[in-house]
Protein backbone atom coordinates (compact mmCIF):
# COMPACT_ATOMS: atom_id res chain seq x y z
CA UNK A 1 0.00 0.00 0.00
CA UNK A 2 1.20 3.12 -1.09
CA UNK A 3 0.11 6.42 0.60
CA UNK A 4 0.88 10.06 -0.06
CA UNK A 5 -0.21 13.53 0.78
CA UNK A 6 -1.38 15.51 -2.21
CA UNK A 7 0.71 18.25 -2.62
CA UNK A 8 -0.43 21.04 -2.36
CA UNK A 9 -3.23 21.13 0.05
CA UNK A 10 -4.29 22.42 3.79
CA UNK A 11 -4.39 25.66 4.79
CA UNK A 12 -4.20 29.01 2.53
CA UNK A 13 -2.71 32.55 2.88
CA UNK A 14 -6.65 33.85 3.90
CA UNK A 15 -7.10 31.23 6.57
CA UNK A 16 -3.30 31.67 8.35
CA UNK A 17 -4.05 35.36 7.83
CA UNK A 18 -7.16 35.06 10.22
CA UNK A 19 -6.30 32.86 12.33
CA UNK A 20 -3.09 34.95 13.04
CA UNK A 21 -5.30 38.21 13.03
CA UNK A 22 -7.38 36.33 15.98
CA UNK A 23 -4.47 35.51 17.95
CA UNK A 24 -2.91 38.66 18.08
CA UNK A 25 -6.10 40.07 18.79
CA UNK A 26 -5.70 38.32 22.23
CA UNK A 27 -2.13 39.45 22.60
CA UNK A 28 -3.38 42.89 21.88
CA UNK A 29 -6.50 42.82 23.84
CA UNK A 30 -5.74 40.34 26.95
CA UNK A 31 -8.54 41.45 29.30
CA UNK A 32 -11.25 42.02 26.59
CA UNK A 33 -13.93 39.97 25.46
CA UNK A 34 -13.18 39.27 21.68
CA UNK A 35 -15.77 37.20 19.57
CA UNK A 36 -15.96 36.05 16.24
CA UNK A 37 -19.04 36.25 13.37
CA UNK A 38 -19.44 33.21 12.24
CA UNK A 39 -16.52 30.67 12.26
CA UNK A 40 -13.52 32.63 10.98
CA UNK A 41 -12.73 29.92 8.80
CA UNK A 42 -14.69 26.66 7.79
CA UNK A 43 -13.58 24.37 10.01
CA UNK A 44 -15.20 23.09 13.57
CA UNK A 45 -11.18 22.51 15.45
CA UNK A 46 -10.90 26.07 14.16
CA UNK A 47 -13.38 27.37 16.28
CA UNK A 48 -12.74 25.07 19.46
CA UNK A 49 -9.29 25.84 19.18
CA UNK A 50 -9.63 29.37 19.27
CA UNK A 51 -11.31 29.06 23.04
CA UNK A 52 -7.88 28.25 24.19
CA UNK A 53 -7.47 32.11 23.48
CA UNK A 54 -10.89 32.36 25.20
CA UNK A 55 -12.29 34.05 21.66
CA UNK A 56 -15.83 32.70 21.44
CA UNK A 57 -16.87 31.98 17.90
CA UNK A 58 -21.06 32.92 17.50
CA UNK A 59 -22.58 30.25 15.35
CA UNK A 60 -26.26 29.31 15.16
CA UNK A 61 -29.67 29.24 13.20
CA UNK A 62 -29.26 33.20 12.99
CA UNK A 63 -28.44 35.69 10.70
CA UNK A 64 -25.37 37.60 10.89
CA UNK A 65 -27.16 40.45 12.04
CA UNK A 66 -28.92 38.68 14.90
CA UNK A 67 -25.48 37.02 16.02
CA UNK A 68 -24.35 40.92 16.17
CA UNK A 69 -27.02 41.54 18.28
CA UNK A 70 -25.81 39.18 21.24
CA UNK A 71 -22.62 41.45 21.86
CA UNK A 72 -22.63 44.83 23.61
CA UNK A 73 -18.56 45.33 24.30
CA UNK A 74 -15.47 43.84 23.56
CA UNK A 75 -14.05 42.85 20.09
CA UNK A 76 -15.99 41.51 16.81
CA UNK A 77 -13.96 39.56 14.52
CA UNK A 78 -15.39 39.19 10.53
CA UNK A 79 -14.49 35.92 9.31
CA UNK A 80 -12.24 35.29 6.02
CA UNK A 81 -15.26 35.01 4.12
CA UNK A 82 -16.21 38.40 4.02
CA UNK A 83 -18.82 40.72 5.49
CA UNK A 84 -21.38 43.22 4.10
CA UNK A 85 -21.02 46.70 4.83
CA UNK A 86 -24.30 46.97 6.67
CA UNK A 87 -23.03 44.62 8.88
CA UNK A 88 -19.61 46.30 9.71
CA UNK A 89 -21.08 49.63 10.53
CA UNK A 90 -23.89 48.26 12.70
CA UNK A 91 -20.75 46.57 14.50
CA UNK A 92 -19.42 49.77 14.93
CA UNK A 93 -22.32 51.49 15.72
CA UNK A 94 -22.89 49.45 18.89
CA UNK A 95 -19.46 50.53 20.30
CA UNK A 96 -17.11 47.69 18.99
CA UNK A 97 -13.91 47.23 18.27
CA UNK A 98 -13.55 45.83 14.70
CA UNK A 99 -11.64 43.17 13.13
CA UNK A 100 -11.95 41.85 9.48
CA UNK A 101 -10.20 39.13 8.93
CA UNK A 102 -12.19 38.87 5.41
CA UNK A 103 -9.80 37.24 2.70
CA UNK A 104 -7.66 39.23 0.52
CA UNK A 105 -9.01 37.35 -2.70
CA UNK A 106 -12.43 37.83 -1.54
CA UNK A 107 -12.01 41.84 -1.25
CA UNK A 108 -10.84 41.81 -4.02
CA UNK A 109 -13.37 40.04 -6.16
CA UNK A 110 -16.06 42.37 -3.95
CA UNK A 111 -13.91 45.41 -5.13
CA UNK A 112 -13.96 44.20 -9.08
CA UNK A 113 -18.53 44.07 -8.52
CA UNK A 114 -18.52 47.40 -7.22
CA UNK A 115 -16.22 48.61 -9.83
CA UNK A 116 -18.54 46.96 -12.48
CA UNK A 117 -21.56 47.85 -10.82
CA UNK A 118 -20.34 51.64 -10.65
CA UNK A 119 -20.28 51.07 -14.90
CA UNK A 120 -23.48 50.30 -15.07
CA UNK A 121 -23.47 46.45 -15.11
CA UNK A 122 -25.90 43.81 -14.32
CA UNK A 123 -23.48 40.97 -11.95
CA UNK A 124 -24.39 37.64 -12.41
CA UNK A 125 -22.47 36.04 -9.19
CA UNK A 126 -21.92 32.51 -9.40
CA UNK A 127 -21.79 30.98 -5.73
CA UNK A 128 -22.78 28.48 -3.11
CA UNK A 129 -26.45 29.04 -1.95
CA UNK A 130 -26.01 30.71 1.82
CA UNK A 131 -22.27 30.09 1.86
CA UNK A 132 -20.79 33.24 4.09
CA UNK A 133 -18.76 34.19 1.46
CA UNK A 134 -22.10 34.52 -1.45
CA UNK A 135 -24.01 36.60 1.28
CA UNK A 136 -21.36 38.96 2.32
CA UNK A 137 -21.24 39.59 -1.82
CA UNK A 138 -25.41 39.67 -2.44
CA UNK A 139 -25.55 42.19 -0.10
CA UNK A 140 -23.91 44.76 -2.00
CA UNK A 141 -26.31 45.54 -4.66
CA UNK A 142 -29.69 44.67 -5.70
CA UNK A 143 -28.32 44.35 -9.10
CA UNK A 144 -26.20 41.02 -7.93
CA UNK A 145 -28.40 37.87 -9.17
CA UNK A 146 -27.11 34.96 -7.53
CA UNK A 147 -26.80 32.05 -9.91
CA UNK A 148 -26.39 28.92 -8.24
CA UNK A 149 -27.16 26.34 -10.87
CA UNK A 150 -28.25 26.55 -14.58
CA UNK A 151 -31.93 26.83 -14.04
CA UNK A 152 -31.19 30.33 -12.23
CA UNK A 153 -29.83 31.69 -15.37
CA UNK A 154 -33.30 31.54 -17.13
CA UNK A 155 -34.85 33.51 -14.25
CA UNK A 156 -32.92 36.70 -15.12
CA UNK A 157 -33.96 39.10 -18.34
CA UNK A 158 -31.46 39.02 -21.06
CA UNK A 159 -31.18 43.16 -21.15
CA UNK A 160 -28.52 45.65 -20.35
CA UNK A 161 -24.90 45.36 -19.57
CA UNK A 162 -23.87 41.85 -17.87
CA UNK A 163 -20.66 41.16 -15.67
CA UNK A 164 -20.49 37.30 -14.54
CA UNK A 165 -17.98 36.39 -11.66
CA UNK A 166 -17.67 33.36 -9.11
CA UNK A 167 -17.19 32.75 -5.35
CA UNK A 168 -13.84 32.42 -4.88
CA UNK A 169 -13.90 28.51 -3.61
CA UNK A 170 -15.99 27.03 -6.50
CA UNK A 171 -15.29 24.10 -8.56
CA UNK A 172 -12.89 24.89 -12.09
CA UNK A 173 -15.81 22.76 -13.93
CA UNK A 174 -18.43 24.16 -12.36
CA UNK A 175 -17.68 27.99 -13.07
CA UNK A 176 -16.40 26.57 -16.78
CA UNK A 177 -19.76 25.07 -17.36
CA UNK A 178 -22.19 27.77 -16.05
CA UNK A 179 -19.96 30.35 -17.84
CA UNK A 180 -20.66 28.54 -20.70
CA UNK A 181 -24.62 28.68 -20.28
CA UNK A 182 -24.64 32.30 -19.57
CA UNK A 183 -22.76 32.65 -22.49
CA UNK A 184 -25.34 31.17 -24.56
CA UNK A 185 -28.12 33.58 -22.81
CA UNK A 186 -26.21 36.72 -22.64
CA UNK A 187 -23.74 36.70 -25.81
CA UNK A 188 -22.24 39.71 -24.93
CA UNK A 189 -21.80 39.48 -21.22
CA UNK A 190 -18.10 40.20 -19.68
CA UNK A 191 -16.61 37.14 -17.67
CA UNK A 192 -13.81 37.16 -14.93
CA UNK A 193 -13.23 34.17 -13.16
CA UNK A 194 -12.42 34.83 -9.35
CA UNK A 195 -11.62 31.27 -8.55
CA UNK A 196 -8.50 32.37 -5.98
CA UNK A 197 -5.67 30.81 -6.61
CA UNK A 198 -5.25 28.18 -3.59
CA UNK A 199 -8.66 26.29 -4.33
CA UNK A 200 -7.22 26.42 -8.34
CA UNK A 201 -3.93 24.55 -7.54
CA UNK A 202 -5.58 22.20 -4.25
CA UNK A 203 -8.28 20.93 -7.46
CA UNK A 204 -5.40 20.94 -10.33
CA UNK A 205 -3.72 18.76 -8.16
CA UNK A 206 -6.49 16.51 -7.91
CA UNK A 207 -7.31 16.45 -11.04
CA UNK A 208 -3.46 15.31 -12.04
CA UNK A 209 -4.36 11.98 -9.82
CA UNK A 210 -4.36 9.13 -12.74
CA UNK A 211 -3.70 6.77 -10.64
CA UNK A 212 -5.51 6.61 -7.08
CA UNK A 213 -7.56 3.81 -5.98
CA UNK A 214 -8.69 6.37 -3.31
CA UNK A 215 -8.92 9.88 -2.25
CA UNK A 216 -9.26 11.12 1.37
CA UNK A 217 -9.68 14.74 1.73
CA UNK A 218 -9.56 16.10 5.04
CA UNK A 219 -12.41 18.78 5.61
CA UNK A 220 -15.26 20.30 6.94
CA UNK A 221 -18.46 19.24 5.68
CA UNK A 222 -19.44 22.91 5.78
CA UNK A 223 -16.57 23.77 3.66
CA UNK A 224 -17.03 24.49 -0.14
CA UNK A 225 -13.96 24.16 -1.19
CA UNK A 226 -13.20 21.00 0.75
CA UNK A 227 -16.40 19.36 -0.74
CA UNK A 228 -15.43 20.41 -4.57
CA UNK A 229 -11.96 18.33 -4.26
CA UNK A 230 -14.31 15.33 -3.49
CA UNK A 231 -15.96 16.43 -6.48
CA UNK A 232 -13.63 16.71 -8.54
CA UNK A 233 -11.80 13.73 -8.00
CA UNK A 234 -14.25 11.69 -8.75
CA UNK A 235 -15.21 12.84 -12.02
CA UNK A 236 -11.06 12.67 -13.01
CA UNK A 237 -10.64 9.45 -12.19
CA UNK A 238 -10.23 8.56 -8.96
CA UNK A 239 -11.70 4.94 -7.96
CA UNK A 240 -13.59 6.13 -4.76
CA UNK A 241 -12.91 9.23 -2.73
CA UNK A 242 -14.45 10.60 0.79
CA UNK A 243 -14.21 13.44 3.07
CA UNK A 244 -13.71 13.24 6.82
CA UNK A 245 -13.29 15.42 9.47
CA UNK A 246 -10.89 13.72 11.20
CA UNK A 247 -8.71 10.42 11.57
CA UNK A 248 -11.64 9.28 13.90
CA UNK A 249 -14.02 8.92 11.05
CA UNK A 250 -11.70 6.67 8.67
CA UNK A 251 -13.24 3.26 7.46
CA UNK A 252 -11.51 -0.11 7.43
CA UNK A 253 -13.72 -1.27 4.38
CA UNK A 254 -12.74 2.04 2.10
CA UNK A 255 -8.43 0.78 2.57
CA UNK A 256 -8.71 -2.96 2.10
CA UNK A 257 -7.46 -4.07 -1.29
CA UNK A 258 -6.18 -0.32 -2.18
CA UNK A 259 -2.64 0.26 -3.66
CA UNK A 260 -2.62 3.92 -4.13
CA UNK A 261 -4.36 5.98 -1.61
CA UNK A 262 -4.09 10.08 -1.83
CA UNK A 263 -4.63 12.89 1.18
CA UNK A 264 -5.54 15.89 0.31
CA UNK A 265 -6.94 18.54 2.85
CA UNK A 266 -9.02 21.79 2.35
CA UNK A 267 -7.79 25.09 2.68
CA UNK A 268 -9.60 25.31 6.10
CA UNK A 269 -7.82 22.23 7.32
CA UNK A 270 -5.58 22.25 10.52
CA UNK A 271 -2.11 20.23 8.97
CA UNK A 272 -2.31 18.06 12.30
CA UNK A 273 -5.70 16.49 11.32
CA UNK A 274 -4.23 15.53 7.81
CA UNK A 275 -1.09 14.16 9.59
CA UNK A 276 -2.75 12.07 11.58
CA UNK A 277 -5.07 10.49 8.91
CA UNK A 278 -1.87 9.73 6.88
CA UNK A 279 -0.52 8.19 10.11
CA UNK A 280 -3.05 6.32 11.23
CA UNK A 281 -3.88 4.80 7.45
CA UNK A 282 0.30 3.79 7.67
CA UNK A 283 -0.86 2.38 10.90
CA UNK A 284 -3.17 0.31 8.92
CA UNK A 285 -0.97 -0.65 6.20
CA UNK A 286 1.44 -1.91 8.56
CA UNK A 287 -0.97 -4.23 10.85
CA UNK A 288 -4.07 -4.23 8.85
CA UNK A 289 -6.01 -3.11 11.37
CA UNK A 290 -7.78 0.24 11.87
CA UNK A 291 -7.42 1.21 15.54
CA UNK A 292 -10.34 4.13 16.08
CA UNK A 293 -8.30 7.56 16.73
CA UNK A 294 -9.23 9.88 19.41
CA UNK A 295 -8.77 13.74 18.14
CA UNK A 296 -7.48 16.30 20.16
CA UNK A 297 -7.40 19.97 19.79
CA UNK A 298 -3.94 20.76 18.39
CA UNK A 299 -2.34 23.97 17.51
CA UNK A 300 -3.93 26.17 15.08
CA UNK A 301 -0.82 27.28 13.23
Amino acid sequence: MEIKRVIPSGYCKGVVRAVMMAKQARKDHPGEKIYVLGRIVHNRYVAEALKLYDIETLEGPFSKEELLDQVDEGIIIFSAHGISSAIKQKALEKGLKVIDASCEDVIATQELIRKKLGEGFKVLYIGKKNHPEAEAVLSISKDIHPVYNSADIEKIAPEGKVFVTNQTTMSLFEVRDLFAAIAERFPEAEFEKEICSATTRRQQAVIDLKDADLLIVVGDPGSNNSNKLREIGLKNGVKEAFMIEDASQLEEAWLKGKEKIYVTAGASTPPYLTDQVIQTIKKYAETGILEKTTVEIGKIL
